[in-house]
């Protein structure tokens, strides 16, 4: 399928719903029938066939990963680790431990969106977990977990291990039809990971004819989570998880009040074969921001990395010169835009869940002198406090070639100190700038030198008028 053939604002056409390319909701591999039948003898496919990005620099397919699943099986391998295998799951409880990737995270969906799509329904959902660089999703009575996990050089990378026992198991990379939905317009055009919000059967089927919106933190809450299960309260808010298609002549007439303020999934599904009954909406809110987060860090690392290595090669013996394409400030202005959650989707009413996800997310700060963090919530009229995204702590982040860092650096030390008043950055008040600034200086030790030297004299600038103001009152 040509990339230009996927429609813009993440529409989806029936078209590419059907068994040939099923939307993969978060991970995993789009099915296809020889696929599905290959899988009876073999787990995974690795290298078949073509894959964009698999020549220098980026050479996605080459086995020289560092991401944290890659690095759990070495450990596994140097006998460092150890995965336990439970009637519960397989080996998912043990996955998600040493992969620190909490329980309280799991999201629900059940549009039959994998490759083990014949085992999903609103009967039988898959369960999702996340943490900042990892994704393993659940089927039950699956025959493997799917996992993405990032790494910093070369975006997402998909595994599968196979959920029966055994002496020595093994994440086995698959690449074998992933990318036809994971490296897409969906995902930027790079290795990465998406969310869809689909109209669903009571099969789990997407209804016929019926568009798929991609989903990301500037999505309206009334277009998010088709096909998926949420709990929590958002008050007069809607949304169209929790429901499916009762009416196939009018598949988009849902009845959203019916899946609205749904704080229990008791008598939907039979929640015992999973590790909680719950599908928490502020962990939908986290993973609709992260998602593309991950994506657009990809896309820049990428797009630097592309125009040094063409510069080199375009200079007999030299060096490569930093980027100065168009292309590359836009991906990273729109990366910084992004960051900083500009046209993020307003709530209007506070949310809360029905989990620990949002305390076990919060608590992982880090932390400044003042005890705030990039991941402290607000939930009643955005999602975090301080609307700057907590992934300026990743691996991925720290791994952008210096041009592209140094860029965004500089860019979001001028909207921070106010030097930036554009319209796109009007959401951020100067309390809010301030705050940011402060945490970041207290808690990223990669910050250029100009971050500390402007805020070295604003300090100076602060006391100096404070003595002055003292000055004034004692005369």
């Amino acid at each position: 399928m040509h990339l230009s053939n996927v429609p813009s604002r993440g529409k989806t056409p029936h078209w590419h719903q059907g068994k040939r390319a099923l939307a993969f909701a978060l991970i995993g591999v789009a099915a296809t029938m020889p696929f599905a039948l290959l899988l009876r003898s073999q787990i995974a496919v690795h290298n078949q066939g073509y894959l964009p990005f698999s020549d220098a620099p980026i050479r996605y397919q080459s086995d020289d990963v560092d991401d944290p699943v890659a690095r759990l099986q070495r450990r596994i391998d140097a006998g460092l680790a150890h995965l336990e295998w439970t009637e519960k799951g397989g080996y998912l409880q043990s996955v998600l431990r040493q992969l620190h990737v909490p329980v309280s995270s799991q999201t629900l969906v059940f549009s039959k969106t994998s490759f083990q799509y014949k085992k999903i329904s609103p009967s039988t959902p898959r369960a999702l977990y996340f943490n900042d660089d990892v994704y393993v999703g659940f089927v039950n009575n699956g025959r493997v977990l799917e996992l993405v996990s990032f790494d910093s050089m070369k975006g997402a990378i998909f595994y599968l291990l196979d959920v029966n026992k055994q002496e020595h198991p093994v994440f086995q990379r698959a690449e074998l039809d992933c990318t036809q939905c994971h490296i897409a317009t969906a995902t930027r055009g790079v290795p990465g990971v998406l969310l869809r919000s689909v109209y669903t059967t009571p099969t789990g089927m997407q209804s016929p004819y019926t568009a798929a919106e991609v989903t990301g933190q500037d999505t309206p809450l009334r277009e998010r989570w088709g096909g998926w299960y949420v709990t929590g309260t958002h008050g007069s808010q809607r949304h169209m998880g929790n429901v499916l298609v009762t009416d196939q002549d009018q598949p988009e007439t849902l009845n959203v009040e019916a899946g609205a303020n749904v704080t229990s999934l008791e008598g939907r599904f039979n929640a015992s074969p999973y590790l909680t009954s719950q599908s928490d909406i502020v962990a939908h809110l986290v993973l609709g921001h992260q998602t593309q987060m991950h994506n657009l860090i990809t896309l820049t690392n990428y797009q630097t990395r592309i125009a040094q290595y063409r510069a080199k090669q375009t200079t007999a013996g030299g060096s490569a010169s930093p980027p100065d394409s168009p292309d590359f400030h836009k991906t990273a202005e729109d990366t910084l835009r992004y960051l900083l959650f500009t046209n993020e989707a307003p709530l209007t009413d506070p949310v809360k869940g029905t989990s620990t996800f949002a305390q076990d997310f919060a608590a992982l700060g880090p932390f400044d002198r003042r005890g705030r963090s990039l991941r402290q919530f607000d939930l009643k009229t955005r999602i975090f406090r301080y609307p700057c995204s907590y992934l300026i702590y990743s691996e991925d982040w720290d791994a952008l070639p210096a041009p592209a860092k140094g860029y965004l650096y500089h860019r979001l030390h001028q909207v921070l100190t106010g030097a930036d008043t554009s319209p796109d950055f009007a959401h951020l008040s100067a309390s809010a700038r301030r705050a940011i600034l402060e945490i970041l200086l207290d808690t990223k030790p990669d910050l250029p030198a100009e971050w500390h030297q402007s805020h070295s004299q604003q300090l100076h600038a602060q006391l100096e008028l404070g003595r002055k103001q003292s000055a004034l009152a004692t005369n």
